[in-house]
């Protein structure tokens, strides 16, 4: 299979780094799959979204390892079913991640390979389109890792890497091994980042990929779904992730964030949620935030980041609100 040139909402899709992948503003989480979202309620998601023109899913290995029962790979295979059921493969930019599957820890060469193979095999398809290092190991060599990445963009397995959850120096090691060795290159960063949560990524980190052309794609992009603005003094809201998210109430800076989103969001007419995503959205090497939907009604205020574009003077607003 071969992907198609072919994509819906063609205007409203973005160029990821350095790659010749185009993906919609905003990248659809699947790390919900298999978990909170059963697969009828996965499948009825991602219909709705590429319906509205989204191609770009995340996911990883160990989605939902977590769970009693589950051994890791769930998302991902409910991810393959879909694309069989709707023959659609060509027309979706899929993601996933390498290193914390239980039965493939690590980035060591060997157990790379061997996790790509697996991954392969469970979402149904002969290519990765996007393959992150979940987690970097400092004890592995840049030049066993790389090399390993490129041998499976070599064979045809995966078509773009990534990095996730890495350090600035080490990402600076693993580029300067790939330009000298003339080796497949990071294209993308995956790191948290979001309105409560800046100061992982903002500094160096975003410094280099701004400097060396890498796409930034964050994960917990509204902050565990304290960003939807669910989560206020006294309420009580039924999610796995409610304890996380309600964490961010005790700092000072969330409720002078959920100030702001509530003034911005009801002057544009807006859901919270895409507010705070459009935000993020605006950040410079920003892409596509990642953030998931375990059912339709929460999805429209995702898709809407599409649409939505804030003035200079919101952004400075909510900036400082998240200083």
């Amino acid at each position: 299979m071969t992907p198609s040139s072919a994509s819906p909402a063609s205007g409203s899709l973005r160029k990821l780094g350095a790659s010749d992948l185009e993906v919609f503003p905003l990248c659809l989480g699947g790390n919900v799959f298999g978990w909170t979202a059963d697969e009828t309620a996965s499948f009825a998601v991602l219909d709705a979204y590429t319906d509205a023109g989204g191609n770009f899913v995340d996911t990883a290995d160990a989605y939902t390892a977590w769970i009693e029962g589950h051994q890791g790979g769930e998302s991902e295979t409910v991810i393959g079913k879909w694309v069989k059921e709707r023959g659609n493969r060509a027309d979706v930019v899929i993601a996933t991640k390498v290193s914390q599957h239980p039965e493939y820890p690590g980035l060591s060469g060997a157990n790379i390979k061997a996790a790509a193979d697996a991954s392969l095999r469970r979402l149904g398809t002969d290519y990765i389109d996007l393959y992150y290092t979940h987690f970097d190991q400092p004890e592995i060599p840049v030049e066993e890792i790389i090399g390993a990445l490129d041998e499976l963009v070599r064979a045809g397995k995966v078509r773009h890497i990534a990095a996730s959850n890495i350090t600035a120096e080490r990402l600076q090691e693993s580029l300067d091994f790939s330009d000298r060795e003339g080796l497949a290159r990071y294209v993308a960063l995956q790191p948290h980042y979001n309105l409560v949560s800046r100061d992982t990524y903002e500094g160096a980190l975003q410094e280099l990929a701004s400097r060396t052309g890498l796409a930034a794609v964050p994960y917990f992009a509204l902050a565990a779904g304290f960003l939807t603005g669910k989560y206020r003094p006294g309420a009580t809201v039924d999610s796995a992730r409610a304890g996380r998210a309600a964490q961010y109430l005790e700092s000072e800076r969330g409720p002078k964030v959920l100030a702001a989103l509530d003034e911005i969001a009801e002057a544009h007419s807006a859901a919270v949620p895409t507010v705070a995503l459009a935000w993020l959205a605006a950040q410079p090497t920003v892409t596509a935030p990642i953030a998931s939907a375990r059912s339709l009604e929460q999805l429209p205020a995702l898709l809407a980041v599409a649409d939505l574009e804030l003035t200079e003077q919101e952004l400075d607003r909510l900036t400082a609100a998240s200083a």
